[in-house]
């Protein structure tokens, strides 16, 4: 049990929260929510010991371990995946090997009756009865199992970690993290660089294999799944349910209604206190009354309603431009690196009007293949693009080409056609730039500030054909929302690359699968084909372990 004692935490004059008490119980899994600036990932990072609070404490069990997951990993290191990986269990090692060196001094040493050797019998007993006390596990087959659970092959286990990029090296971290089987888990936006079928084996870990957990995420359908209650961080203090993420949403509109009601009857109340202080202020036999009721009012606690965004923009795409019948259409497209295939002999045909989702494995060739729609790299066969086509693509890397010269607001007016630029200030609003944010340069915003404002920027161009790979890694729940009433009323075609099943849901009427250098159409939607997939996914990989 960690227990959270009248934490708070406050800055240059400004208090982030305070007050805040709570406790950790063995199994709780905990989603952490709140508006961005609450103060969510400040009180992960106070819990993991990484930060530390104004006032209050974290207070836990002798032993207790707690692993954190943070958003950001700046870690440099010279080793295979496999190592890395094993150095979960690098404590356990350490121990064994102390236990062996202890046993060789006893071996070679005749001080019998010394205190030195009294103290390394000691030792060697401690030692021994906590190493024996852990459980028999088969150490390489654990790292195996976590490993291809995350998305790793098995040729990827020698290979070494400088040679993979931030989110694979991210999964390494949570591999060492999962393994350890620590008493609280901690993950901070965990599933922004892993693949679907990597998320549902974690889904599954977290729920049937790990202790407490308590994770920030923007995936709606991942908290909902791992999650049994919800901590929300508003205005300084927090709330706690017993529930879910979408049966909180309800309990949460449900207070509010209610807060707004005592609200409104508190300021009836206190507006007929005053008409009455006003009316008789000056009357000698009311004197009395008018103290009292002044008094009254000096000590009375103003209700006050959770803040909650009221913004009721509607965003929308140009209308499209029409193109052909089948804006996309690819026959017999091969794809090789060397002697490394990515895909071969793929055949399918996107109809206008279709909504369509890539899935599979990172590094089945799924952002390979929207490479080869766009024409960027050279490839085998044929792929071809309509009558009439203008394409709108929003790359993983798409923050990085934005112009750090122009501000916010210079950005989008640039792409802005029409009516819509009168909409500018509130457009940017719905994804968290208002104020004099929109006056900042580019070259200041940090990468999700810059991933937000290129999609803003994308959403405003005129096109008919929408290709977006993983466009919802760094946007909150509430902009993926706006993002995904935008492409439902798109009125062209869309080709969507995402691990988000809850933003996928509903936005695809067809499934392309990415697998074993082949590329399957499924005639299904995305919630159809992974319910479908689920068991069958998990299974293979424990099979293979």
């Amino acid at each position: 049990m960690i227990t959270v004692d009248n934490i708070a935490v406050e800055f240059s004059g400004t208090t982030l929260f305070s007050d805040v008490n709570f406790v950790i119980n063995e199994n709780d899994k905990i989603a952490l929510m709140g508006k961005n600036g609450a103060g969510k990932s400040t009180m992960m990072k106070i819990i993991a010991g990484e930060q530390n609070a104004t006032r209050g404490k974290v207070s836990c069990p002798k032993d207790t371990v707690i692993a954190y997951l943070p958003q950001h990993l700046l870690t440099e290191d010279h080793c295979t995946v496999f190592d890395e990986a094993s150095k979960a269990f690098q404590h356990i090692f350490e121990m064994r090997d102390r236990m062996q060196e202890l046993n060789k001094q006893l071996e070679t040493r005749t001080d019998y009756e010394s205190e030195a050797y009294m103290k390394i019998i000691e030792e060697v007993s401690e030692l021994g009865e906590r190493y024996y006390a852990l459980e028999e596990i088969n150490y390489d087959a654990e790292v195996e199992k976590a490993l291809k659970g995350l998305g790793f092959k098995q040729d990827d286990f020698q290979r070494m970690t400088s040679e993979f990029s931030g989110g694979w090296r991210m999964r390494i971290e949570l591999a060492k993290i999962l393994l350890q089987k620590p008493d609280l888990i901690l993950l901070d936006e965990p599933t922004n660089h892993i693949d679907i079928e990597s998320v549902i084996w974690l889904e599954d870990f977290l729920i049937n294999k790990a202790n407490a957990v308590m994770v920030i995420s923007h995936d709606r359908a991942f908290i909902d799944n791992i999650t049994n209650r919800t901590i929300e961080v508003t205005m300084g203090r927090i709330y706690d349910y017993k529930a879910n993420y979408s049966h909180y949403l309800e309990l949460r509109a449900d207070r509010r209604s209610h807060q707004i009601k005592a609200y409104q009857e508190q300021q009836k109340f206190i507006a007929d206190n005053q008409a009455f202080i006003e009316r008789f202020k000056g009357t000698y036999s009311k004197t009395n009354q008018v103290a009292s009721r002044v008094r009254m009012l000096e000590k009375l606690q103003i209700i006050e309603i959770d803040e909650v965004d009221n913004s009721a923009l509607k965003l929308k795409f140009p209308p499209a431009p029409r193109s052909g019948d089948y804006p996309v259409i690819v026959e017999e497209l091969s794809k090789s690196y060397d002697d490394h295939v990515v895909f071969k002999d793929a055949s399918f045909s996107i109809a206008r009007g279709e909504k369509v989702s890539f899935v599979g494995r990172n590094g089945e060739g799924k952002s390979t293949m929207i490479k080869s729609i766009l024409g960027e790299i050279e490839h085998e066969g044929k792929c071809t693009l309509g009558h009439n086509v203008k394409v709108g693509y929003f790359a993983q890397n798409q923050a990085s080409l934005l112009d750090p010269n122009l501000t916010i607001f210079q950005t989008v007016d640039e792409v802005a056609k029409g009516d819509i630029r009168t909409q500018i200030k509130n457009i940017l609003g719905q994804f968290m730039f208002k104020g004099d944010d929109i006056d900042k340069k580019v070259s200041v915003l940090s990468g999700g500030e810059k991933t937000r404002l290129a999609m803003v920027k994308l959403l405003l161009e005129p096109v008919n054909l929408l290709i977006l790979d993983e466009p919802t890694n760094h946007l909150d729940l509430r902009s993926k929302d706006v993002l995904k009433d935008a492409l439902k009323a798109f009125d062209g075609t869309l080709i969507l690359v995402s691990h988000d099943r809850d933003f996928l849901q509903g936005l695809s009427q067809k499934v392309f699968e990415f697998k074993d250098k082949r590329v399957i159409e499924h005639f299904e939607t995305i919630d159809a084909f992974l319910e479908r997939n689920r068991i069958k996914n998990i299974k293979e990989i424990d099979l293979k372990a």
